[in-house]
């Protein structure tokens, strides 16, 4: 049962509706709408505090549809976050966005596994490290940093950071407010550690 108990869509203000519906629009696209889980209960919860929900949804927005990584590299970070934070949701969310980011079900299962599979690219393997350093210790090693440091620019730094510390907040919420998933989630939960 959730701390927090999510607002059913039908008792969201006018102004709370068209807000979250645009919102959905721009990181899944009109036609991915009606048929991607909506995330109801994540949804719901924020919009018990629609000025909130507002403010971090349009931040939000720009990791999901204005961030200067690649939708691979994002997906990529977010599933890591959501793997080291135990948050089942979070992930259960960007599995979805990870497939239409062209990640494969293989690679998916491999996040778990983290930055010392033999399979990922180098830079690959640097963003998981970057995720691991920054959940761990705040920062990131020097080692890694020279790595992304050579193939991004800094806006590109800037943002590899802003993801992990965003998503890791989202599953901090999740968790604390123990959302949880719609039934249409369910088959994409990782199983239970």
């Amino acid at each position: 049962m959730a701390r927090i108990e999510p607002v059913a869509p039908e008792d969201w203000s006018e102004e709370m509706t068209t807000f979250i519906a645009e919102f959905r629009t721009a990181v899944l696209g009109a036609e991915l709408v009606q048929s991607r889980p909506g995330g109801a209960n994540l949804l719901g919860t924020l919009a018990g505090y629609p000025e909130l929900a507002k403010s971090f949804l349009a931040f939000n927005g720009h990791f999901l549809y204005g961030c200067s990584l690649t939708d691979r590299q994002r997906e990529l970070i977010i599933l890591r976050v959501a793997h080291r934070r135990q948050c089942r949701y979070e992930w259960a969310q960007h599995v979805l966005l990870a497939g239409d980011a062209g990640i494969t079900e293989d690679e998916i299962a491999r996040v778990s596994t983290g930055p010392k599979a033999p399979e990922w690219k180098p830079l690959e393997s640097a963003l998981l490290q970057a995720t691991d350093d920054l959940l761990s210790r705040g920062t990131i090693s020097r080692d890694t940093w020279s790595l992304l440091a050579a193939e991004f620019d800094d806006r590109q730094l800037m943002d590899v950071v802003f993801t992990v510390g965003t998503y890791a907040m989202v599953a901090m919420a999740l968790r604390a407010f123990d959302v949880q998933p719609e039934p249409d989630l369910v088959p994409y939960l990782p199983s239970r550690r």
